[in-house]
């Protein structure tokens, strides 16, 4: 095997040590020394990882954590995992693309990158490069101008944060360097600071460093700049509360990676007494001797917010440039990943003293904050206050909030990429100036039907009721659409169908120990709507021929053993969002008798019927004699999505204590009437011109449509089994299914799917879609992307397509 012209002989490397003894090889010693050399006789850095080495985990088992969250939330961003890469300058003396590389594998992995002020390559390109949060290290410089131009630069560019080093009076004498007495390369320098001579680090340092820096240097940063400040360097609680007391927006718990203070305390070692002393008034990260996943694991049970990473990038990076570093930072997350798991700790944020046995651990000194003395600083401006992202609900940093925003990300970074990520109709059904007609046809009918020009002047300007304008003409396009036949008292008109969702889940979800059932993988917008009000889910797998009633039944029965109430069940039960699955006839009978036996409410979502060729099967709604089932409707998909028209059949009868009985629709526009007051009357009307000039038959005027995303589909398979054709196709580890209709179609692959994967193949292939993992609430789904092909002209998807193969081609030989 050979990576970047390293002949290996053993096996590839699997550990972060592994890649520490490729990278000896493929630098220069006296490189080498600069990098990994410590101040004095380099006890603090040998330190730092046998404080780590001491820790036992305590594993916790039967614990139900299937799949862990490692996702957290810092100064407001969501990072994929609470590990950013570590400030460390000249990234180029190991590889030229220096730092570009470096950010662009964290940016794959959805991790932040500290940049040193010693930085090799400029901050202009390194914003460009990223797609996550990039912070400036800054070293404050006797002359305050280059640190001002510097912050202001970085600033420009979009950097969200400054690291200020704040243990650097005067560099540590690092034995190694002054024994090689170690100048930089020709050609390396901090690109981002003035002309000047770089040769000796340990010179510069000496010569322009402020070493007389004192708390009121906060004080200034806050004058130069409005971005969060954070003091890495701290060591102690007493450091620790000052530093709070100054005003800073968090602490980095570091001794310089072992470069300065030669017999100090490790960094695990301080930040037990840290992370007390804090209580949690700013963030704490911490940096130095991390080396495995259970370090990180140890660092967070000890209160650390994130870990940051500081040498195995620079050995990733001189192994095999970007793709090493992104496999360090792989290696660190998916061993992180796993401690959770067998630790029995469902996400991050969930790590405590209890993961650590006490007799190895550091102890947490657990004490009130001593006052501090006051510092010399300003008082705090207001731009750099604001709330705490922690002390917002939590569903605002739930993944599933978060999913879409980063595939929007790349969306826009990647213009010229075709697309098989949205999941619209296609553009070319509609024409600007009918939005006027239907208007017009709708205030006619009103006139027609014997409202007087006062009133239809009301109807359009005004709210209007709660429940809707047009809930009649809904009722009449249904009866004839879908054989769905309820009075319109039952419908309300909402804001697209993600607000019926919300508002049935509000409704019905009264108890702490109701759990909402999906098919999985499953839409987001439920999931999402699920998170927002704290409501439990429960996963129901599809299988390869679709969802099995069996196993529904099954996670019923197994929630009420449980002690819990299965209040409803969410399905869309046609060619679905994301898989593109159908549910049989039998099976549609089957749920609704299991739906009688257990009062368990069907919540069906079905907008990809009526755009779909051929005949379709019975929606449950029209089958539902028990009133078991709350629809839920969209005119998105099939007739005018900017109108963002939806609705809710929910005919179900309430009874209140005294016996007086109403509709669950009732009790739902009570919830919206606090929620969006009512849905735009202008958009209700736009949407009834369009069902009066069909006779309210949606289905008629979707036949164009229909055949038309019926033959892109088909195009879709086409074009697949034209680049993975059947004789080979076993072997590649690559197959899709076949709908019959929808937008939506499903293909497994042999590698693992993420937002790395996505971004590799919208850079390097032109080609976006969305990762299945996204619709899986929790977990699943690695190794499947969801196509849609709704949105895309025949040659797009015939051009996509062969994007899509030549990106799966090189993903799988680069996971070999």
């Amino acid at each position: 095997m050979t990576i970047s012209g390293l002949r290996l002989t053993a096996k590839p490397p699997l550990t972060l040590d592994d890649y520490a003894e490729l990278a000896r090889t493929a630098v220069d010693p006296d490189v080498w020394d600069f990098i990994q050399g410590g101040a004095g006789e380099e006890r603090t850095l040998a330190s730092n990882v046998q404080a780590f080495d001491r820790v036992r985990l305590r594993p916790r088992v039967l614990s139900g954590v299937a799949r862990a969250d490692a996702s957290t939330t810092v100064l407001g961003r969501r990072w994929a995992a609470p590990l950013g890469i570590a400030p460390m300058a000249y990234h180029t003396l190991v590889r030229p693309e220096g730092e570009l590389a470096t950010v662009r594998a964290a940016g794959a992995a959805g991790l932040p990158t500290v940049v040193s002020t010693f930085a090799g390559r400029t901050f202009e390109e390194l914003a460009r490069a990223a797609s996550s949060p990039l912070w400036l290290q800054v070293y404050c410089f006797r002359d305050r101008a280059t640190t001002r131009r510097l912050i202001e630069r970085a600033e420009n560019a979009g950097f969200e944060a400054l690291v200020l080093t704040v243990d650097t009076p005067r560099l540590g004498r690092r034995l190694r360097d002054l024994r090689n007495d170690f100048r930089l390369p020709s050609g390396i320098a901090p690109v981002n600071l003035p002309d000047a001579d770089y040769s000796s680090p340990a010179d510069h340092g000496r010569a322009e460093i402020d070493p007389a820096l004192g708390w009121s240097v906060v004080s200034w940063l806050r004058s130069v700049s409005t971005l969060p400040i954070l003091l890495k360097g701290i060591m102690t609680a007493e450091d620790a509360e000052r530093a709070v007391a100054a005003g800073v927006d968090g602490v980095v718990v570091s001794n310089h990676g072992g470069r300065q203070l030669d017999g100090g305390q490790a960094t695990l070692e301080a930040l037990g007494e840290i992370t007390s002393s804090v209580a949690g008034r700013c963030p704490v990260l911490v940096d130095g001797g991390v080396r495995r996943g259970t370090d990180a694991l140890a660092a967070l049970a000890l209160g650390a917010d994130a870990v940051l990473l500081g040498r195995p990038v620079l050995h990733g990076l001189a192994v095999d440039g970007e793709r090493g570093v992104s496999q360090v930072l792989d290696i660190l997350v998916e061993e992180l990943a796993d401690a959770l798991v067998l630790t029995g700790t469902a996400s991050v944020v969930d790590a405590g003293p209890s993961l650590l046995d006490g007799s190895t651990a550091p102890s947490v000194r657990l004490r009130a904050p001593t006052p501090a003395p006051a510092p010399v600083a300003e008082p705090r401006r207001s731009s750099g206050t604001g709330l705490r992202k922690e002390e917002l609900h939590r569903s605002v940093s739930a993944p599933v909030l978060d999913t879409m925003n980063f595939l929007n990300e790349i969306t826009g970074r990647f213009p010229d990429a075709v697309s098989f990520a949205p999941g619209r109709p296609y553009e070319g059904f509609f024409e600007t100036e009918d939005v006027f007609t239907h208007i017009r046809r709708y205030l006619d009918h009103l006139r027609e039907s014997g409202v007087s020009d006062d009133g239809i002047r009301t109807a359009i300007y005004q709210y209007g009721p709660t429940a809707g304008l047009i809930r009649d003409l809904i009722a009449d396009s249904l009866r004839k659409d879908e054989g769905i036949d309820v009075p319109p008292a039952s419908i309300v008109v909402t804001v697209g169908a993600q607000e019926a969702m919300l508002l049935s889940l509000r409704a019905l979800f009264a108890r702490p120990r109701d759990v909402l059932l999906v098919a999985s993988p499953c839409y987001v917008g439920i999931t999402g709507a699920a998170e927002l009000l704290d409501i439990p889910l429960r996963e129901v797998a599809e299988r390869e021929d679709g969802l099995s009633i069996a196993d529904v039944e099954a996670a019923v029965r197994e929630e009420l053993a449980e002690g819990r109430r299965p209040r409803a069940f969410y399905v869309v039960p046609d060619h679905s969002n994301p898989s593109g699955s159908t549910l049989s006839a039998q099976r549609r009978t089957e749920l609704l008798e299991l739906a009688a036996r257990y009062d368990l409410i069907i919540l069906e979502d079905s907008p990809y019927r009526l755009v779909s060729d051929g005949e379709q099967l019975p929606t449950l709604k029209s089958l539902d004699r028990g009133q078991h089932v709350v629809h839920l409707g969209s005119y998105s998909k099939t007739v005018f999505p900017g109108a963002r028209i939806g609705f809710v059949i929910a005919d179900q009868q309430v009874r209140d204590d005294s016996g007086a009985t109403g509709l669950l629709a009732d009790e739902l526009a009570k919830i919206k009437s606090m929620v969006t007051v009512n849905t735009p009357p202008l958009s209700q009307a736009a949407l009834a011109g369009m069902l009066l000039a069909s006779d309210g038959r949606i289905s008629e005027l979707n036949t164009g449509p229909a055949a038309h995303y019926g033959d892109a589909l088909r195009v879709t398979l086409k074009q697949l089994e034209r680049r993975f054709p059947g004789a080979g196709r076993d072997a590649s580890g690559v197959s899709w299914n076949e709908p019959s209709g929808g937008f939506f179609l499903t293909v497994r692959v042999p590698f693992v799917v993420d937002n790395a994967a996505l971004l590799r193949s919208a850079r390097e292939f032109g080609v976006i879609w969305t990762p299945m993992a996204y619709f899986y609430p929790h977990g699943g789904g690695d190794h499947a992307i969801r196509l849609s092909f709704s949105y895309l002209s025949h040659s797009e998807i015939e051009e996509g397509i062969a994007r899509l193969a030549r990106f799966i081609e090189s993903e799988t030989r680069r996971g070999r």
